[in-house]
């Protein structure tokens, strides 16, 4: 940790630099030179390692400084890439592979960290494609079922495929970005796919989540990495029958659905990651979302419904967005002929007090709610009220029948000034104008609201 320290500044690594000592790091990294490297409690140490490692050889002069170029240093781990891939499906699961396997990810982890630009993150792409990405779907799909090694492998994808400042970002005539995903989609295929045809384990909640919510958890924070990365025009795979997309959503959708609810919010990193995911498709893919049975459109709006009453922000933020995306969508496209459209009614249909109890949903929590939820929950209100204006008045009359005469009057003055001035579009001046009116009504309100 003190070298991952002292390599991050500025005078500090270039001292670095010119000692022999790290020279002779850069050089010899494997667990052959460093026998630590090879002791199982020590795995996350490796990350670290080559993290270090990696950042010192490429800051400013280091490749120079150190007589190394990348291909050169990354050249050991290419090799046991190679060994690997190799390998029979058989040979790849038995406990002679179980520690390279390890070792390799967690070390390509560290080194794919520590690749801050374009550049950089360039140079470890062209390394590992085309040669070496097949390997990964086929460790998930051989070892799916052994948290050491699928944990790993998950772990550098998830690093891999996001895209932090920027860094993956290929030429326009470049297909990197698509097989980048192509590759996603095949790991968290092999390993979903396997998962879900596994009972789940016995022996405790400890077990349940070691072997099977960890796993599903990182495996949807990669997926989320991928679908949010803005290097994919996802829409290329429809028009040209690649099923990458659609076998990844599918498969993802399984394994959250898989999850009971109480679980889920039980679990704070898995439900991070599952309302992640949740609030990605129904911005980005709702041809997708809006074409699932009502059934199970529905086990998904009750998940945001509970998400949304969360005692953690990030929890509640998710779901009011994911809200907002659907009551937008609502709004701006109802009365067209699209597909999605004809979706969400029949789902509206089986469902008619969804946009109400929604709507009193978030209302209940600006009103009666935690200080620390009212501004994520105020996102998603202009859009529903527009998308069903009949669940507002309804909301408005039920609050209104619970209080006093005199409250009466003061609410109704109170929502007479929240809605003056609001036009009925989505626009960011009058989103921003009606959270301005929301802030004010809540204050107002919470004066002399009765519950």
């Amino acid at each position: 940790e003190l070298l991952l320290d002292m390599a991050g500044g500025y005078s500090s690594s270039k001292l670095l630099l010119t000692l022999d000592t790290v020279k002779y790091l850069a050089r010899h990294h494997t667990e052959d030179q460093f026998p630590f490297l090879a002791v199982p409690g020590n795995v996350r140490q490796r990350t670290t390692f080559h993290a270090t490692l990696t950042r010192l050889l490429l800051s400013p002069g280091g490749e120079d400084k150190l007589g190394l170029t990348f291909e050169q240093f990354i050249e050991p781990l290419v090799t046991i890439l190679s060994q690997l891939g190799g390998l029979s499906p058989a040979d790849l699961r038995s406990e002679q592979a179980r520690r390279p396997l390890i070792g390799l990810f967690r070390d390509l982890r560290g080194v794919a960290s520590s690749l801050h630009n374009r550049r950089t993150y360039s140079m470890l792409f062209d390394i590992l494609h085309p040669q070496h990405l097949s390997l990964l779907a086929k460790v998930a799909d051989t070892w799916h079922d052994q948290p050491d090694v699928i944990i790993s492998l998950l772990r550098f994808m998830q690093e891999f495929c996001h895209n932090k400042a920027n860094r993956v970002n290929f030429d326009q005539s470049s297909a990197n970005g698509i097989l980048l995903f192509r590759t996603t989609s095949d790991v968290v295929c092999a390993y979903g796919r396997r998962l879900l045809a596994t009972p789940p384990p016995t022996g405790g909640e400890m077990e349940m989540y070691k072997k099977r919510y960890k796993g599903i958890g990182i495996a949807l924070n990669v997926l989320n990495s991928a679908l949010g990365g803005n290097y994919v025009c996802f829409g290329v795979f429809s028009l040209y029958n690649d099923p990458a997309l659609d076998n990844a959503l599918d498969v993802a959708l399984q394994m959250v659905l898989s999850i009971p609810l109480d679980d889920v919010m039980a679990y704070p990193k898995l439900s991070k990651a599952y309302y992640a995911f949740v609030e990605i498709i129904f911005r980005s893919h709702k041809r997708t979302v809006m074409a699932l049975e009502t059934s199970v459109f529905m086990q998904l709006l009750n998940a945001i419904h509970e998400g949304l009453q969360a005692s953690d922000a990030t929890l509640s933020s998710l779901c009011a967005n994911t809200i907002d995306h659907i009551a937008t969508f609502y709004f701006a496209n109802n009365g067209k002929d699209k597909p999605e459209i004809h979706s969400m009614n029949k789902h509206l249909t089986a469902q008619p007090t969804l946009f109400t109890s929604l709507t009193a949903t978030l209302f209940n929590l600006l009103l009666f709610g935690s200080p620390q939820n009212h501004w994520a929950v105020m996102r998603p209100m202009l859009s529903l009220m527009l998308a069903s204006e009949n669940s507002f008045t309804s909301y408005k009359e039920h609050l209104l029948s619970t209080q006093t005469p005199e409250n009466q009057a003061l609410l109704n003055e109170a929502f007479a000034k929240l809605l003056s001035d609001v036009n009925r579009s989505l626009d960011s001046a009058n989103r921003d104008r009606f959270t301005q009116k929301l802030t004010a009504f809540r204050v107002a309100s919470r004066g002399f609201l009765t519950l």
